[in-house]
């Protein structure tokens, strides 16, 4: 039976060369970076690279570059950190409606806490409504965060021009001595997938995590531009600047920092196979299977993620069907997989409820070929036929 990995958004396969500089850093190189003795400098050294490759990744200087477990660590570490830190002079938070779970439950732990939020609204093509951020913002406003890719939809977002209008409100805060408001993104979809540029996005604090760009699991990290006022969310050593307390994993994060270095170098090459592959899979689907949707902007998405949604049958019967054919896929986002909830995503941009529940990420690789892609087609129009004639909805309509 045919293997087709087609569930990239929930974690991308380790790359056999970033592996390869992993190993020592387990067995060999084993002692703390943080140690005077001999054996911890081999360590610090692959810290140190490391944070040099991820800098680079993202036109950043490597002492902005602060390493955490994952991608939602980071993101609360920049929510939390930053609100806390800055509470004194405003508790007001913006973010977008379609945030990722560990943005939007960071929003609503602080609120506990005195805070209060605002949400940006998005349209059907998921892209946030720039001209009503500044309505949204107040002086009480301490930070705005909006993701650059979507997890679900693949949906990018103008992150340049968000920064233009903070930038232009900081101004006049500036001129009324208000503190100005911070900007933090989840890139942690679009960091090693898409360039980033944190000089050219106009940026103060950005997540991203190494499963999504071939590295291992168990490493991310948050650029924090200097002079950003942020708490520490876990109290101990001095690791990471004081920024981030608690022994480093060295091997994880030696790997991410190789996995950065090939995402630089080969991000054009693997874009430009992933993309007709892509723009493939969805003209099949659409063309194949009736009464299907396209969800998210079909241009502005990002290389790999084909996200439709299916009436009439459900998204858990699909995957299962699919992978019982060999095709790995998801019904949405992978922290909310197994939840059997419709996607707050998908709602936001309009998809009415009980046709979320049909919805499909296929999200590709850089190692995807064409015949994988003919084949997940295929079969999932078969797939769809055999679950749509056992079902009473599609047969009343």
């Amino acid at each position: 039976m045919k293997k087709v990995y087609l569930d990239n958004a929930s974690c991308t396969p380790l790359d056999p060369r970033v592996f390869e500089v992993m190993k020592p850093f387990f067995v060999e190189e084993f002692g703390n970076p943080a140690t005077i003795h001999s054996y911890g400098t081999a360590p610090e050294k692959g810290l140190e690279k490391a944070r040099e490759q991820v800098a680079l990744l993202l036109n950043s200087k490597p002492e902005y570059i602060f390493f955490t477990s994952n991608g939602s660590e980071a993101n609360n570490m920049a929510l939390k950190g930053v609100a806390l830190a800055n509470q004194a002079r405003g508790k007001h938070l913006i973010v977008s409606e379609i945030e990722h779970f560990s943005v939007l439950q960071s929003v609503k732990s602080l609120e506990k806490l005195g805070f209060t939020s605002s949400q940006l609204k998005v349209g059907t093509d998921g892209v946030i409504k720039t001209e009503e951020l500044e309505k949204l913002i107040k002086d009480e406003t301490v930070l705005v965060s909006i993701m650059l890719a979507n997890h679900e939809i693949g949906t990018i977002q103008p992150l340049a021009e968000t920064a233009a209008i903070i930038k232009k409100v900081n101004a006049e805060r500036l001129a009324r001595k208000i503190q100005p408001v911070y900007l933090h993104t989840d890139a942690v979809d679009a960091a090693g997938v898409i360039p980033v540029d944190v000089e050219t996005l106009g940026i103060d604090l950005l997540s991203l995590a190494s499963t999504s760009f071939y590295g291992p699991k168990g490493a991310a990290a948050l650029y924090i531009r200097k002079g950003v006022r942020i708490n520490p969310l876990i109290d101990g050593g001095v690791q990471e600047g004081g920024r981030r307390a608690g022994l480093e994993n060295v091997p994880g994060i030696v790997g991410m920092g190789k996995a950065a270095e090939l995402a630089k170098n080969e991000m054009e090459e693997r874009n430009n196979k992933m993309r007709p592959l892509r723009d493939l899979l969805i003209a099949l689907i659409l063309k194949k299977i009736p009464q299907v949707r396209l969800n998210g902007d079909a241009i502005k998405r990002l290389p790999g993620n084909v996200n439709v949604s299916v009436e009439f049958i459900e998204g858990e019967s699909i995957l299962m069907w699919l992978d019982d054919v060999g095709i790995a896929a998801s019904s949405g986002s992978a922290c909310t997989s197994k939840a059997l909830k419709a996607s707050h995503v998908l709602l936001s941009i309009g998809v009415p409820q009980e046709i979320c529940h049909g919805s499909m990420l296929f999200s590709l690789n850089k190692d995807i070929t064409r015949e994988d892609i003919e084949y997940t087609a295929a079969e999932f129009e078969k797939v769809v036929k055999k679950l749509r004639e056992m079902s009473p909805l599609y047969k009343q309509n």
